[in-house]
């Protein structure tokens, strides 16, 4: 069995200790088990996630001795997304929400 761990930030703002904690406890773990460590950049928020971020994020990562093995950008794998949506939509599976996003957000609010 191959141990593969991820750390999955958001780029749209600088990391934070607990960030941190997540990133070197998911590295320490894969690099224990000679497994690999990813950084898959969530980035498919566009107006909010930022290449400056994520490079910043990067050099953060390095001065804490944190090598990825490899790095991915959820953004380049839309369209795969979009592919297994459209499968599933063709198979029956997957049915449209046509609630509003005020009305998604007063259901949430009222379960809160």
């Amino acid at each position: 069995m191959t141990v593969t761990v991820r750390f999955a930030p958001s780029p749209t703002g600088h990391i934070h200790i607990g960030n941190s904690r997540t990133a070197l406890f998911n590295w320490l773990f894969a690099k224990k088990n000679n497994g690999s460590f990813v950084l898959r950049f969530d980035d498919t928020d566009k107006e909010r996630s930022k290449a400056e971020f994520a490079d910043a994020t990067e050099l953060d990562l390095a001065w804490l001795g944190i090598k990825p093995d490899r790095v991915e950008r959820q953004s380049e794998r839309v369209a795969s997304y979009d592919a297994a949506a459209e499968k599933l939509k063709a198979e029956g599976l997957l049915y449209p929400c046509y609630e509003t996003a005020d009305e998604l957000e007063r259901r949430r609010s009222r379960a809160r």
